[in-house]
């Protein structure tokens, strides 16, 4: 999968090229707009607004005009005008400056997913772990794990975003169908079966007060 980064600094760009590539992707940079517009159409746009030459909003206008590229808007100005005019001239997401790479990654494999659902994972991947979710289906290494349909669910939505936090509200959302956000004590049941399922505890971290991480183990 090929990725336009589209950003000016050095100290951005370089740390940043080298996580993508380290996690399977071609990397292609450009530090000005006209430079994103030369360039030949790639499977993802990551763009920053604040760039030499152009407006990032120019930039994204533009490429929205001529393909169906999937673009995120990386940039620090993060007011909700800002987000909102990315996303109305055809971003597909938009992401604030400073973030962490593992949520960037797991807003770039949304976003495929979402775009391109032909293109989606239907297996996912996050160390010894495998997860087919066509055949519904998970493995640690060699070893087949025996879940139930809500427990499947839990860590196919981990496995997705492996490395980010994922919200208890999102898990009761996306895995219970609820925007309930009281007491969540089935989650922790269903965790806990997980993790002994996984053979690991450490496989799934508990990030007090916000949700939890799927923790890929050696």
């Amino acid at each position: 999968m090929q990725i336009l980064v589209v950003e000016d600094e050095d100290a951005i760009a370089d740390p940043l090229g080298e996580g993508l590539r380290r996690e399977g992707f071609e990397v292609t940079r450009v530090g000005t707009g006209a430079g994103a517009l030369e360039a030949p159409i790639p499977d993802l746009v990551l763009l920053d607004l604040r760039l030499p030459d152009l407006d990032g909003t120019e930039v994204c206008r533009r490429l929205r005009a001529r393909s169906d590229v999937p673009i995120i808007i990386v940039s620090a100005k993060g007011e909700e005008i800002d987000r909102v005019v990315g996303l109305e001239l055809g971003a597909d997401d938009y992401v604030v400056k400073p973030f962490g790479f593992r949520e960037l990654l797991a807003r770039i494999r949304a976003v495929m997913r979402r775009v391109r659902p032909e293109e989606g994972d239907d297996v996912l991947r996050a160390g010894r772990l495998e997860v087919d979710v066509r055949a519904r289906r998970a493995s640690v290494g060699q070893l087949e794990l025996e879940l139930t349909p809500k427990e499947f669910a839990l860590l196919t939505l981990l496995a997705g975003d492996s490395g980010a936090v994922v919200t208890r509200e999102r898990i009761l959302r996306e895995v219970w169908d609820t925007d309930w956000f009281g007491s969540s004590k089935t989650i922790d049941v269903h965790v806990a079966s997980l993790r002994r399922k996984l053979g690991d505890a450490r496989w799934i971290e508990t990030v007090r007060g916000v949700g939890l991480r799927l923790a890929p183990q050696p």
